[in-house]
């Protein structure tokens, strides 16, 4: 996957706006990616992965 996809996904999983489906936590999943992957990132790109992660956290319970 390029990085501007994985980006631009990571984006919009980031919105945390509230669908008729329900809210962050019913519609989100903690990004996983391989070791390769996060090698290949750069700073600009990890740092919406890290907020998108740590607001599961914060807010869904999610566990690191």
């Amino acid at each position: 996957m390029g990085k501007g996809l994985m980006l631009a996904l990571v984006l919009a999983a980031t919105a945390g706006c509230t669908t008729a489906k329900g809210g962050f936590c019913a519609v989100s999943s903690p990004l996983r990616l391989s070791v390769g992957a996060v090698d290949a990132l750069s700073d600009a790109e990890v740092k919406p992965l890290l907020a998108h992660n740590r607001k599961g956290e914060r807010l869904c319970e999610w566990k690191p």
